[in-house]
């Protein structure tokens, strides 16, 4: 009776700790998330490598997230502080149930303003001010818009609109979405005006002060949905398109992007995209596989001095990379490759080769320099020591051949 009784008492304990700590949380933190998203992708903007993909390379519409494209646009051809004065047609072209910022005809703003409103508020009257400005006209904006998608390979993207106006021939993919926020991320103006939780305007010529909060629900602290290590971020939604969201996040060194396009709610949005970085932060890290001036190789330089021919190879930079957490990345092999005619004299931290490092499909390469100074054999001194040696040696021959003679 005693052993049936432990016994039970063993599995109630198991059975209570399973409830507590599902199997799914203990032994499967690396299997890829289930999300509801109708496309969906996760890559690492260091190395672009894609860590979960779903339906990246559909084609989607865009909605809002376009706007990532009118902002980067904006801070490439003006200045924060330039002032421009919204027209009647920029304003008063954006349907009913599109989000705006009430910006009056003939208001005057600066770029930094209407940027705020546009990536924070998610104002359409404030794309069609900043494209009329600066494109000249709105159609002459979005022209450059397909212009940039074609110079940075976003081969399955075309717009329509500065905004995200549905249109049949506005669309895009979940994969170019995340190269587009790739490249606007190395802009730090977009980078802060993308992270901002509120924005305000003060009175104008035109209006009294107005303040606005991100649509972003992921970046204003105390919000159900908030989440610590998301950067900056894009919302966007029409009934054709779904909720979408395009973001960054950065734990631990790791800064990761992620979109998901097609949410049938905005819950299911940013319960996805947590889920996406948590399953990334969780299993993928950033470590170093060679620390700067460690030595990987050795050669010697044949026409070297004897002193100084033994020379060790130098890794220039640390080299940071992708890993999965559950691979083994004790012995990873470097390839080195040696210029042609290495040769003395070499300074010290001359470059004499390139290290490359293969993990998990990504090439990491740093140079090689040289540890020391090499010094070049000097043949002419050399041949005046051979000669004056056998000079010596020949008189003392000749001293030691006449003294036996005598």
């Amino acid at each position: 009776m005693k052993k049936i009784k432990f016994l039970t008492i063993n599995i109630l304990i198991i059975l209570i700790i399973f409830t507590i700590f599902p199997i799914s949380n203990v032994f499967a933190s690396d299997s890829e998330p289930s999300i509801n998203a109708t496309s969906a992708i996760l890559i690492d903007n260091r190395t672009n490598k894609v860590l979960y993909g779903k339906n990246e390379n559909e084609k989607m519409y865009p909605a809002s997230t376009t706007k990532i494209m009118t902002a980067i646009l904006s801070l490439e051809n003006t200045n924060l502080d330039d002032k421009v004065v919204a027209s009647y047609d920029a304003v008063m072209n954006v349907p009913d149930g599109y989000s705006v910022a009430n910006i009056q005809v003939g208001e005057e703003l600066t770029i930094e303003q209407l940027l705020e409103v546009l990536l924070v508020h998610s104002a359409n009257d404030a794309a069609n001010v900043l494209a009329e400005n600066i494109g000249g006209s709105i159609d002459s904006f979005v022209s450059m818009m397909n212009t940039k998608c074609n110079e940075l390979g976003l081969l399955g993207t075309h717009f329509t609109n500065a905004y995200g106006l549905h249109d049949e021939n506005h669309y895009t993919t979940a994969s170019d979405l995340a190269k587009l926020m790739q490249y606007s991320l190395k802009n730090e103006d977009f980078r802060r005006l993308a992270g901002l939780a509120t924005c305000s305007i003060p009175q104008t010529n035109m209006s009294a002060p107005r303040s606005y909060s991100s649509t972003n629900e992921m970046i204003i602290p105390g919000n159900e949905y908030y989440y610590q290590y998301i950067t900056a971020g894009k919302t966007g939604f029409t009934t054709p398109a779904g909720e979408c969201l395009v973001s960054s996040g950065y734990k631990d060194n790791l800064e990761l992007i992620c979109v998901v396009l097609g949410c049938f709610d905005s819950s299911s949005r940013f319960n996805d995209v947590k889920n996406l970085y948590e399953y990334g932060f969780s299993n993928y890290s950033i470590k170093n596989i060679v620390n700067a001036f460690d030595s990987v190789t050795s050669i010697e330089v044949s026409n070297g001095s004897k002193e100084t021919k033994n020379l060790d190879l130098l890794v220039a930079e640390t080299i940071p990379a992708l890993v999965k957490n559950s691979d083994n990345n004790e012995n990873i092999e470097p390839e080195i490759t040696l210029n042609d005619k290495i040769s003395a004299p070499i300074e010290e931290g001359d470059t004499l080769g390139k290290v490359t490092y293969t993990v998990n499909g990504v090439q990491y390469t740093s140079d090689l320099v040289a540890s020391h100074y090499v010094e070049k054999v000097d043949y002419f001194i050399y041949a005046i020591y051979i000669v004056g040696a056998i000079v010596v040696l020949l008189l003392i021959y000749l001293i030691f051949f006449s003294k036996n003679k005598r």
